[in-house]
C-alpha cells in the first residue's frame, strides 16, 4: 500500500529555526535491547509443574493489585498490565523495577515530568502551611496563580475548577449567562452550541454533548440539547450556522489531541472570530490539552494570531494535581454573579501553588523555544525513520504533541512499544499514536523513543 508522509517542518504556524538534526542521525544498523516484557495480561498463579518459574514475589504482587481492581473499582478502564510505582524525570517504573521511557506523560499532564525539584518544593512547603480553606474565603496562591494567568493570556478573569471537563462545564454555563444578559429584552436568546468533528470536550453532561464521538454519548442520552457538529475546517457551514443568530458559543480546540492530532488552519479560526464578532455569538477555545507550552507557545492559538473570548485550560497546570480553568474577557466575567457557579476545591493553596510552579517554568521564552526545536526535531526523525513504512500514513502536529497516523490499528504497536520500555498513546480512532512527553525530555530520549518505535513497527504486519 503505497503512504503519503506529511511533515510541518516547514510550518507557518511555528517560529523559525535553523535546527539540524544530522547530528543527532542514529546508525541504521544499531541495535537495541529491548528491556523483558511486562506482565502478560493473561495471568495465573504458578502451579505445581516444576518446568514452570515461580513467580517473584514482586510480580505476584503486581497480579493480586491487579485482581483487587477488578474487584473493588468500577470497571471503566480498560488499563495495560502494568502497576507503576515511582518516577522520575522522563522515566517512569514499574512495582517489579522495569524501567519505561515516559511519551504519555500522564496524558498531556506532566508537563514538567516526575518529581520536578521545584514543584515537590512548591508542593511539600504548600502542604506544610495550608492546604484547602474552599472558595467561602480568600488565599494567597490562588490569587497569585489567576494574576499571572490573566498578565500572560488575552483574559481579565480567571474562574477555578478541577478538571478540564469542569472547566468545559463552566464554559458553557458562562456562555448561556452572557446571552441572557446581553439579550435580556429578547423572549430567546441564543442557547445553541457549535462543536466539530473528532473534537473532545468532557465527559460530564454539558461537556459530553459537546463530544463529537457518538459512542462516548450514546449510552448517557438524552444530554444537554442544542449541539450542532460540523466538519473541522468547513469555514463555509460554520459561518453559515453562527449568523443565523442562534449560537451561544463556537466550543473548538486549535489542535485536537484525543481527536488525532489534527491542527486547525488559521484560516478557519480567522473565519470563526470574524462570525461570532458579527453575531454576537462567543468564541472558546478548548487548550486542555494543547495548550501550556505543548505547541512550542504558551497558548496554542498564539500561534495563529487569533484569540477567543474564552479559553479552557486544565491537564498540565498543576503538574499532576487536579485543577482546571476558563479564562474570560471582561464582558464575560461582567455577567456572571455571586452563586451563578461554583466549586468546593477548585483553586485550593495547594493546587494553586504547584501550579504556580509549573506556570512560572513553562512560561520562560527559552523553555518555549526548547520545546518548539525538540518538537521538530523528533518530527523529522520520525518522518525519517518510520516513513518508509507502508503502515505509517502521516506524522503530524508541532511542538510536542505528535501524531503518527496508521493504516490499522495503533494499539498492537502501543503495547508492543509499552513491552519494549516506551510508553505512547492512541487516538482518533484508535489507528493514531498519539506522543505527549513531558516537555523537558532531552534529544537523546527522543532518539531512544524513535528507535523502538522503529523496532515494533514490524508487529503492524502480523496485526493486518
Amino acid at each position: 500500500m503505497s503512504s503519503s508522509i506529511h511533515l510541518f517542518s516547514v510550518n507557518p504556524l511555528l517560529k523559525p529555526t535553523n535546527f539540524s538534526h544530522s547530528r543527532y542521525s542514529i546508525p541504521q544498523n544499531r541495535q537495541f535491547s529491548a528491556p523483558s516484557a511486562c506482565l502478560n495480561v493473561d495471568v495465573r498463579a504458578p502451579d505445581s509443574d516444576s518446568s514452570k518459574p515461580a513467580l517473584s514475589e514482586k510480580a505476584s504482587r503486581a497480579i493480586e493489585i491487579m485482581e483487587e481492581e477488578k474487584r473493588v473499582l468500577v470497571g471503566t478502564y480498560a488499563r495495560a498490565p502494568v502497576v507503576l510505582s515511582s518516577g522520575n524525570g522522563c522515566k517512569l517504573y514499574d512495582i517489579e523495577g522495569r524501567e519505561y521511557l515516559d511519551l504519555s506523560s500522564g496524558i498531556a499532564v506532566n508537563a514538567l515530568g516526575h518529581a520536578d525539584p521545584d514543584w515537590l518544593r512548591a508542593v511539600t512547603l504548600q502542604a506544610n502551611t495550608l492546604t484547602h480553606v474552599s472558595n467561602i474565603y480568600y488565599s494567597v496562591p490562588q490569587v497569585e496563580l489567576a494574576k499571572r494567568l490573566v498578565a500572560s493570556s488575552f483574559a481579565d478573569r480567571v474562574f477555578f475548577t478541577n478538571s478540564g471537563t469542569e472547566a468545559n462545564e463552566a464554559a458553557i454555563k458562562f456562555a448561556r449567562k452572557f446571552q441572557r444578559s446581553s439579550h435580556s429584552n429578547k423572549e430567546q436568546p441564543p442557547v445553541e452550541f457549535i462543536a466539530f468533528s473528532n473534537c473532545f470536550h468532557g465527559r460530564t453532561m454539558g461537556a459530553l454533548a459537546l463530544t463529537s464521538k457518538e459512542h462516548y454519548r450514546s449510552p448517557f442520552e438524552p444530554v444537554m440539547p442544542g449541539v450542532t457538529f460540523l466538519e473541522y475546517g468547513d469555514i463555509q457551514a460554520a459561518t453559515k450556522l453562527i449568523h443565523t443568530g442562534k449560537i451561544a458559543a463556537v466550543f473548538v480546540e486549535p489542535i485536537q489531541g484525543e481527536g488525532g492530532i489534527y491542527s486547525a488552519t488559521k484560516e478557519f479560526l480567522e473565519a470563526l472570530r470574524t462570525a461570532c464578532d458579527t453575531a454576537g455569538a462567543l468564541l472558546v477555545f478548548d487548550e486542555v490539552q494543547c495548550g501550556l507550552g505543548r505547541t512550542g507557545y504558551l497558548w496554542a492559538h498564539e500561534a495563529y494570531g487569533i484569540y477567543p473570548d474564552m479559553m479552557t485550560l486544565a491537564k498540565p497546570l498543576a503538574g499532576g494535581l487536579p485543577i482546571g480553568a476558563v479564562l474570560a474577557c471582561e464582558r464575560i466575567a461582567g455577567t456572571v454573579n455571586f452563586g451563578d457557579h461554583g466549586s468546593t476545591f477548585a483553586g485550593s493553596p495547594l493546587v494553586c501553588s504547584a501550579a504556580i510552579a509549573v506556570l512560572d517554568k513553562i512560561s520562560d521564552p527559552g523553555f518555549l523555544a526548547s520545546v518548539s526545536k525538540k518538537g521538530q526535531y523528533f518530527k523529522e526523525l520520525l518522518v525519517k525513520k518510520l516513513g518508509g513504512n507502508p503502515h505509517v500514513k502521516e506524522v503530524r502536529g508541532f511542538g510536542l504533541i505528535i501524531g503518527i497516523e496508521l493504516d490499522v490499528s495503533a494499539s498492537p504497536l502501543v503495547d508492543a512499544c509499552r513491552q519494549s520500555g516506551l510508553l505512547v498513546l492512541t487516538a482518533g480512532k484508535g489507528n493514531v499514536v498519539r506522543i505527549v512527553p513531558p516537555l523537558i525530555i532531552s534529544q537523546e530520549e527522543l532518539d531512544t523513543a524513535a528507535r523502538i518505535l522503529l523496532d515494533c513497527l514490524p508487529l503492524l504486519d502480523e496485526s493486518s
